[in-house]
């Protein structure tokens, strides 16, 4: 069924890449989500309001929030869409993460109600109804939500969507909390204690606990959160097949939303080689990067003296020294300037992001290793950061 959907609705599917299409899947998700969560949302309410179920009511407006997320994620994708202009030269793509931070707030605010009205049902206990009718109608709500998780999962990973592969997990997350709900239902056949309380209480955890993911998941990036390594292992694969690339560093990527990314960096070739055509090789990457991945890429020039056999002796030893000293620590951009009474190594000592180890402790042991290779060197090293890598959880 999803295919069809997309066949009917879209047309040159295939073309991901174009920001008409992925602004067409994302309303078509958004419009069919609506729709499901608007159709459940009656028929829980009905039910709930002829059983006299908290639960399932708020089961329902827990679809009501839902079909409120889809909406206004129609309206991320819209407006995410437009092209940029004057006022907004990177685009409006980070209105998709804006749209999804709204739908957490709404999803934690729905939660937070219904935590309130379960927690009352359970001081003040009320009898529910119980029928294979009922039972039957929240089976099919089950497989309804089921479809829509597949459904939003298989777009989002069409367009590459953390709103939407998000939308699909909350789906999957909405068939456990139904499923919750009948065991609820079925266990207070058998008991006197207010067991439909303590299960709405436990669906509005789940459904607080869902908000609060979600609002991590889409906060993060509007934050500026460092690139998947598979995209810097990419970016950095990519650039080194060309011919005469000796090395990648200051790599940077600025996410301005789904389909509207930028990176800089420094590309390293030799300082012998002719600068019109490494200049060439530049401009032949940049274009190669926007046609194929869609993703515009500023390339900075370093020269490096591949001719002076002390500089790369050096270089390697240095760059062995700090993977020793830890092996996220890298170096670049080595120069050695012979001056009358001493001879300046000059270099880039790159920590990564959130590096907690002692910064000082690893530039003196640095510098030490310099001397240690001739006591003539004076060691004249710029500490930088890494943007394009994050630590280990265990290490932030």
């Amino acid at each position: 069924m999803t295919n069809a959907l997309i066949h009917i609705f879209i047309r040159d599917a295939e073309n991901t890449g174009d920001s008409r299409v992925r602004e067409k899947f994302g309303v078509l998700s958004g419009a069919v989500g609506l729709a499901c969560n608007l159709f459940l949302f009656a028929l829980k309410l009905i039910i709930g309001l002829l059983t006299g179920s908290i639960s399932i009511a708020a089961d329902a407006f827990n679809n009501l929030s839902d079909g409120l997320s889809c909406l206004i994620s129609i309206v991320g994708f819209k407006v995410s869409g437009k092209e940029p202009d004057a006022k907004h030269p990177f685009g409006y793509g980070r209105t998709e993460y804006i749209a999804g931070l709204i739908v957490s707030f709404i999803i934690i605010l729905v939660g937070f109600e219904f935590f309130k009205t379960s927690l009352d049902r359970i001081l003040h206990p009320a009898a529910v109804a119980f029928s294979a009718v009922l039972m039957g109608i929240l089976a099919v709500s089950m497989l309804v939500k089921l479809w829509m998780g597949a459904f939003n999962v298989n777009i989002g990973r069409r367009i590459d969507s953390p709103v939407l592969m998000a939308a699909g997990q909350d789906s999957r997350n909405d068939v456990v909390t139904t499923a919750v709900v009948v065991l609820g239902m079925v266990a207070g056949r058998f008991t006197t204690l207010p067991v439909d309380g303590y299960v709405g209480v436990a669906v509005a955890a789940f459904i607080l606990w869902s908000g609060w993911g979600l609002m991590m998941d889409t906060l993060s990036p509007l934050l500026g959160e460092s690139p998947s390594p598979e995209l810097v292992e990419h970016i950095e694969h990519t650039v080194m097949s060309y011919p005469g690339v000796l090395g990648v560093h200051d790599l940077m990527v600025h996410d301005y939303g789904p389909g509207h990314q930028f990176a800089s960096l420094h590309i390293e070739f030799p300082a012998e080689a002719d600068p019109l055509e490494a200049h060439d090789i530049i401009d032949n990457i940049e274009r190669d990067f926007l046609k194929k991945d869609h993703l515009q890429v500023t390339i900075h020039y370093d020269p490096i003296v591949t001719s002076d056999a002390a500089v790369g002796v050096l270089r390697s030893r240095l760059m062995e020294k700090a993977r020793q000293m830890d092996p996220r620590l890298s170096i670049h951009d080595l120069r050695i300037v012979p001056g009358d009474s001493h001879t300046n190594v000059l270099f880039d000592l790159v920590f990564p992001a959130g590096y907690t180890g002692d910064k000082d402790a690893r530039l003196a042991e640095m510098c030490n290793f310099v001397k240690e290779q001739d006591p003539g060197y004076c060691c004249m090293v710029k500490v930088e950061q890494s943007y394009a890598s994050a630590l280990p959880e265990e290490d932030q």
